[in-house]
């Protein structure tokens, strides 16, 4: 039972780097244009 108050905190932290991590890709324009690479590596 003492497993949980480490384990609890521990999965609420990392639910928030998730989040902070998926936010940051959103706003550094990382899915601007998604098909862009697709098409390249057919036009090569």
């Amino acid at each position: 039972m003492d497993i949980l108050y480490f384990l609890v905190p521990l999965s609420v932290v990392l639910v928030f780097l998730i989040i902070g991590c998926i936010w940051w890709a959103i706003n550094s324009g990382q899915f601007e244009d998604i098909e862009k690479e697709g098409e390249r590596i057919l036009k090569d």
